[in-house]
């Protein structure tokens, strides 16, 4: 990474005085795929039977394969770096709280919960969700990022 890359990263940080409990972040919606599915399973190792192969997921009482949990958790993390900056995202966690489906389409919701100071760092926390366009949520979780 170039020097100019760690700044502008740097660059993105959210500024404390401008930031109100109640904000939220831009929400980012992906139409979950099959090749979502199987691109995930050779990126993360993962190749469990119920994420590919519908055959096998039916036999297990499924309507179909469904999405990897950290493949949605993933998705909630780039949406928090993209509005925090990558560098001062300083605590992330989820609660995976349905499975998620082929063709589903999944948006983020990441709304400011309060803001603190610990030490001299200004910290921002968040509450975060995934849900579908029935407002199903998949994953919930927390945040919390340091900002100028």
């Amino acid at each position: 990474m170039s020097n100019s890359e760690e700044v502008s990263m740097a660059e993105q940080a959210l500024t404390f005085d401008e930031v109100n409990e109640g904000d939220e972040a831009p929400s980012f919606s992906h139409k979950l795929t099959r090749t979502d599915l199987v691109r995930y399973a050779g990126a993360s190792g993962d190749f469990n039977p119920m994420h590919h192969d519908d055959t096998l997921a039916q036999q297990a009482g499924l309507p179909s394969v469904f999405g990897h949990g950290m493949f949605t958790m993933g998705m909630l993390g780039k949406a928090l770096t993209d509005h925090v900056g990558v560098g001062n995202l300083r605590g992330y966690s989820v609660r995976f709280t349905k499975q998620t489906w082929p063709d589903e389409n999944l948006t983020t919701r990441i709304v400011v919960t309060g803001k603190r100071t610990d030490g001299d760092d200004k910290l921002i926390d968040f509450e975060c969700s995934v849900t579908n366009d029935d407002g199903q949520q998949k994953v919930s979780g927390k945040a919390t990022a340091v900002a100028a």
